[in-house]
């Protein structure tokens, strides 16, 4: 049990909540939901000790153990096996590794992982260790802030299991309402300031939060009309003598009737994609597609349309290929066999894990907004930098100051104002507030055009999703069936039953694996460096010359208010060729990037076979 009492947090002139009173009842485990940066991480810090509230007390049981999901990674055992037996109570010691291969399986690593490093695996995987470190510790409580970010729909299937069946307290954020109401008791909520508790899910929390609001607003619209009527009765005839002794009573009644504030609007994302109809009922089609990197393919002898209209779904575990398989219908990769086939008249919107990092840091979100289409006016352009909640001088920030979340806001707002009749999604939710999910779910239901959407969200994949591209069982098929019916009639039991270890020369003994092991590692070293250091250089030639592109713009602006046309010229010859020696150094950044993974993933692979 956790009781906070009178509890208030702001910074600066910023008041997150105030005066806020609740508490957390034995079992409760509690969906925590409002808006971004409504201070749901900041109450998080509060309850580990890690801020200062700036007034009210936060009461803990004696001996009470709190388990949070850090973000930063500290390991210290050679392999993940050891490192997550830390966790174990002392009690545990003698039968609690069984426990820990449990939960690494079901968080989506192998047999064959469990002797590799914890610094061996991808930042998504070393998030996963330190929630299996969690989960095995045992807390009395568990804090979860987005504990799905970096999970397949597989393993959030797991962790749903778990979380349910978990007999402690537990507070969690999380952008999906699905997954939230799967595994929660009650829902709790910062809402203007203020934390409601209610027991249920978050959908009859919103209910009550609603009518609460419409009770406030009727009220408020009654007192006004009744403090109108009173300021007018007492106006009229406070000089009158017959009337006064009323006019002085209902003057008494004036001053009793409370201030009622009309409420803030709150914002939210509101989607509305910039769709441009494409004749013809085909859009795209893959023929016999196969890419892959090195040897081995992700993607083989995969053929299916995009037809207007569509909206599929590619969905399977983490390292399959589904972001591969985006990129290669958005043109970014060409496949090594196979052909893909597009409408003359295609226009693609892309949404791309990688996307984000090719932002001009030195561009304000409204330049960088404006850059897709040199016919936008700047009203449109602000309006889209407003839905995107940037209204105002906020439009005017450097992409270099913005976090993540807020630069993949600046990348959806690219895509809306993009004309499109195809838009391919990679996880567009995880930076997005559960209000704003639910808007940009209804806007792609309604979108005219087709979609390409890889999420874990089973939630949107049902609202979504009515044609499957799914990695499973070894291969990748396309399925005209919706999530439901691919759940009923082939499931994830299979796959995660499977055995995934592939034998590499099983006689092999500890001492030679180990040697290969060195030899492979030095090789890769070797191999990859040249194109390390050419993706370094590049990086950094495209900051001196962004940096340039700035000057020179800015240049231009003052130039242009002197009239000196021969200067102007000249920089402007500058700029265009600075702007393309800019996107030529992108393309080369690219391609020395995909052969760079390319033999990383080469080596990976012969690693992982010596683990077996």
């Amino acid at each position: 049990m956790i009781q906070l009492t009178k509890l208030s947090k702001g910074y600066g002139t910023q008041v997150l909540f105030e005066d806020i009173t609740v508490t957390l009842g034995r079992g409760e485990r509690i969906g925590f939901v409002g808006r971004n940066g409504s201070g749901k991480s900041t109450l998080f810090k509060l309850l580990l000790g890690e801020e200062s509230a700036d007034s009210g007390d936060i009461i803990f049981p004696k001996n009470y153990k709190i388990g949070t999901l850090k973000q930063h990674l500290h390991f210290t055992e050679k392999d993940i096996l050891s490192e997550c037996a830390l966790a174990l109570q002392p009690e545990e010691a003698e039968y609690g590794i069984y426990k820990v291969e449990k939960m690494l399986h079901g968080l989506g690593f192998r047999t064959s992982d469990f002797e590799r490093a914890p610094s061996d695996f991808s930042g998504g995987y070393q998030i996963r260790l330190n929630l299996a470190k969690v989960l095995l510790s045992e807390p009395d409580c568990l804090l979860l802030d987005e504990p799905t970010n970096y999970l397949d729909i597989v393993s959030m299937r797991w962790l749903s299991r778990f979380l349910r069946e978990f007999r402690g307290e537990m507070i969690l954020i999380t952008h999906d309402r699905g997954f939230m109401d799967e595994v929660t008791t009650h829902t709790m909520g910062l809402w203007r300031q203020k934390l409601m508790k209610s027991k249920g899910s978050s959908e009859k929390y919103f209910e009550q939060i609603l009518l609460e609001e419409e009770i406030y607003e009727k009220t408020r619209q009654n007192t006004e009309r009744k403090r109108k009527d009173l300021e007018e009765f007492v106006a009229r005839f406070k000089a009158k003598a017959s009337k006064a002794a009323q006019a002085q009573s209902r003057k008494k009644l004036l001053e009793k009737l409370p201030d009622m504030e009309a409420l803030a609007l709150m914002t939210s994302l509101e989607f509305e994609f910039n769709h441009k109809e494409c004749p013809g009922k085909v859009l795209l089609e893959a023929k016999d597609v196969s890419f892959g990197f090195g040897e081995s393919n992700l993607i083989s002898n995969l053929s299916f349309p995009i037809l207007k209209g569509d909206k599929i779904a590619i969905i399977g575990k983490n390292g399959k290929g589904k972001s591969t398989l985006l990129n290669v219908l958005a043109g970014e990769l060409t496949p090594k066999q196979g052909d893909i086939n597009r409408n003359v008249n295609l226009l693609i919107g892309h949404f791309g894990q990688t996307n984000i990092n090719r932002l001009s840091l030195e561009m304000t979100i409204e330049e960088e907004i404006g850059s897709v289409d040199a016919s936008l006016t700047m009203t449109r352009v602000r309006s889209i930098c407003g839905t995107m909640m940037f209204p105002g001088d906020l439009a005017k920030k450097k992409i270099k100051v913005l976090s993540g979340g807020e630069r993949s806001r600046v990348l959806l707002g690219k895509m809306l104002a993009k004309p499109t009749n195809l838009l391919l999604l990679d996880e567009p939710t995880n930076h997005l507030d559960q209000e704003s999910v639910e808007s940009l779910t209804m806007e792609l239901q309604n979108y005219p055009g087709a979609v390409v959407i890889v999420t874990h969200s089973e939630g949107m994949l049902r609202e979504i999703a009515t044609s499957l591209i799914v990695f499973h069982q070894g291969k990748v098929e396309f399925l005209r069936e919706n999530y439901d019916g691919f759940l009923k009639k082939i499931g994830w039991e299979e796959e995660e039953n499977e055995e995934e270890e592939v034998k590499v020369t099983p006689k092999l003994s500890r001492q030679d694996a180990k040697r290969l092991r060195s030899e492979f590692i030095i090789e890769r070293g070797r191999e990859i460096s040249p194109f390390k250091k050419k993706m370094e250089k590049l990086e950094s030639d495209i900051m001196k010359l962004e940096v340039e592109q700035a000057l020179i713009e800015k240049e231009m602006i003052d130039l242009a208010a002197s009239g000196d046309s021969k200067k102007i010229q000249e920089r402007s010859q500058r700029l265009g060729v600075v702007k393309k020696t800019v996107d030529d150094s992108f393309e080369e950044l690219t391609a020395t990037t995909l052969t760079h993974d390319e033999i990383y993933n080469r080596y990976e692979s012969k690693l992982t076979g010596l683990e077996s």
